[in-house]
């Protein structure tokens, strides 16, 4: 459904996403002026700043503008869609770090130059405008950057790939919007070639960017973690688009062995810090883990993607993790900082980077006002603007099907649905339906695999997807109960960094423990969870039993094993991880040692 299809209303997400449109947009805008991403269109080759994929972000901002639709936004958005066409050349090539005097030639760096990932965000700036707003000034910089990109890389043309993909879906979403078959036919050139060595080898491997092997042989999600999850959301919608049902169930296999194997509680993905890369299976440390913002943005990206092509509750159930748990994690209340990475486990307090301050590193200690290389602010933003269109499908029997649970309302055809909740701190969704065609149709609602206890309208239903189908009225009510509460989770014992552990979960939400609500002076890994102890609700916050071993310095750390210690039992809370480090500083911890 589009977004003039779902609207968000008053709950959990409407207001992230408010946040997002008044206080994000204009510090995005504000810093990419500032740090002088804005400024190289039109500056000299000199005045460039930057890296050289500093024109994406400008685009995912023109993206975010796009799906907001927000007439006190338009004057800017115009005006700097101007500044990006005047610096488009009469080919179509569009690039502010290749190309003219002084700088590299173009193309001659497509492992790192990142070219044709700028030219994606791009058009899928241009999508999001056409279908909001129809044909104008950003669509047409689009298409002709698209038809530069047909003209140099199709069946007679360089025949190489981008290091960082991403023109693979923009391409076929632009031909979904235009219906040009080039587009199409262009990024499932681009799909065959990925694997097939076109790139020069890196001090990574070509793992890195996905060029080991053809995506049709490999068995899992692997190298750079963001690149992988746009490679294979472009392969999904290639194979959709042409039907080409062995290439879906290739990336729909890496995907399960992904979920399976390679993926962090929260639904975060990438555990390598020095490549941004997934690490063997289950190779899963918490206080290393990396699990980039933008990682989970794509990760979103392409669960949607495989929902929309197989209808599979999973897909939408690790949709609903990434969300709060880590899209929901990232930015401050105010939207004006930012985590980079989602570490599971900080083992000393950070330091909070000054307002004015640009922080060079990804792996900030807390939240930051920006970063040097600032791709998760932008792909928040875009992901905030566009998030309503998550929660909801039609199909060809004119059915609906609601995925994700946030007061919303729903106009599609005939079929009006106004839906309240206060999901996720409570477990009951109130359907009402506003209108409805005169014959019987089917409304499908997502169990998610954590509700082993819900019914629909009094009835006992399972995990998985619930179907009612017969003659609604304006006026009808259904009501879906989950049964919210706290419960231990424990891990994969192959899992070798958590071992021992266990976490917290309420719902879809991940909790975890920050020292600010231990005593003075205790940090979180003094704390041993009691697993025979059931948590529960109180006062906001999930308490669970635990014990406090302090642990002494000795002049060896190994040795004969400890004494078993007799200290009292006490109350520990634990808050949603997605709200930690919003207090301030503090030591954190999700997987916690039992007793």
């Amino acid at each position: 459904m589009g977004l003039h299809e779902v609207t968000l209303r008053p709950g959990f997400w409407q207001r992230r996403q408010h946040t997002s449109r008044t206080a994000s947009f204009d510090h995005i805008e504000h810093w990419l002026e500032r740090a002088g991403w804005l400024g190289n269109f039109g500056a000299t080759v000199e005045g460039r700043r930057g890296r050289e994929f500093s024109d994406s972000e400008v685009y995912k901002y023109l993206e975010a503008l796009a799906w907001a639709g927000d007439p006190a936004y338009e004057d800017r958005f115009h005006a700097i869609v101007a500044r990006v066409a005047a610096v488009q050349q009469p080919d179509g090539y569009l690039n502010t770090n290749f190309g003219r005097p002084g700088q590299a030639a173009r193309y001659s760096d497509l492992e790192w130059g990142h070219e044709l990932y700028c030219y994606g965000h791009l058009i899928q700036a241009g999508v999001a405008r056409a279908r909001t707003h129809g044909h104008d000034d950003l669509v047409t910089v689009a298409v002709r950057a698209a038809d530069h990109v047909c003209d140099t890389f199709g069946p007679d043309g360089i025949g190489s790939v981008c290091g960082h993909a991403e023109i693979e879906p923009a391409l076929v979403e632009l031909y979904r919007v235009t219906g040009n078959r080039r587009y199409l036919d262009q990024a499932r050139l681009f799909v065959e070639r990925r694997g097939r060595q076109v790139l020069d080898d890196i001090e990574f491997g070509r793992a890195y960017f996905q060029d080991d092997m053809p995506i049709r042989e490999a068995r899992v999600l692997r190298g750079h973690a963001v690149r992988a999850v746009y490679l294979a959301s472009g392969a999904v919608d290639v194979a959709v688009e042409t039907g080409d049902t062995e290439l879906l169930e290739a990336v729909a296999r890496q995907w399960r062995a992904t979920v399976a194997r390679r993926t962090y509680l929260t639904g975060g993905i990438g555990s390598r810090h020095q490549d941004e890369a997934f690490g063997d299976d289950f190779v899963l440390p918490p206080d290393r883990a990396y699990q980039e913002t933008c990682a989970g943005v794509g990760s979103i990206m392409l669960a949607w993607r495989l929902l929309l092509a197989e209808g599979n509750p999973r897909y939408a159930d690790l949709i609903e993790r990434v969300l709060f748990n880590v899209i929901a994690t990232s930015p401050s209340d105010d939207g004006t900082r930012f985590f980079y990475t989602n570490t599971l486990h900080q083992r000393v307090p950070g330091i909070e980077p000054a307002a004015d301050t640009l922080v060079p590193r990804a792996a900030s200690s807390l939240r930051a006002p920006w970063y040097a290389v600032s791709c998760c602010m932008t792909n928040l933003a875009r992901t905030f603007s566009s998030l309503a269109a998550y929660l909801a499908t039609t199909d060809d029997d004119g059915g609906v099907q609601l995925h994700q649970y946030t007061p919303a309302s729903i106009r599609v055809g005939d079929i009006g649905l106004d839906i309240d909740t206060e999901y996720p701190a409570d477990g009951r969704v109130t359907i009402r339906v506003v209108s409805a065609p005169e014959t019987a149709w089917t409304l499908t609602l997502r169990i998610p695999h954590w509700a082993t206890e819900a019914t629909l309208d009094g009835v006992p239903v399972a995990p998985g997807l619930a179907a009612v189908r017969r003659r609604f009225t304006a006026g009808d009510t259904l009501v879906l109960d989950l049964a919210v509460r706290p419960r231990l989770t424990f891990p994969d014992a192959r899992i070798d960094a958590v071992r021992g552990n266990a976490a917290v979960e309420r719902g879809p939400v991940v909790y975890c423990l920050e020292s600010l609500d231990l005593p003075p002076g205790l940090t979180v890994d003094t704390v041993r969870l009691d697993p025979a102890a059931e948590p529960v609700d109180r006062d906001g916050a999930v308490i669970v039993t635990g014990h406090i071993h302090p642990g002494h310095d000795t002049s060896w750390p190994y040795g004969p094993p400890p004494a078993p210690s007799l200290a009292d039992s006490v109350e520990i809370p634990l808050h949603p991880y997605h709200r930690w480090a919003r207090r301030g500083p503090s030591t954190m911890r999700v997987w916690l040692p039992t007793t």
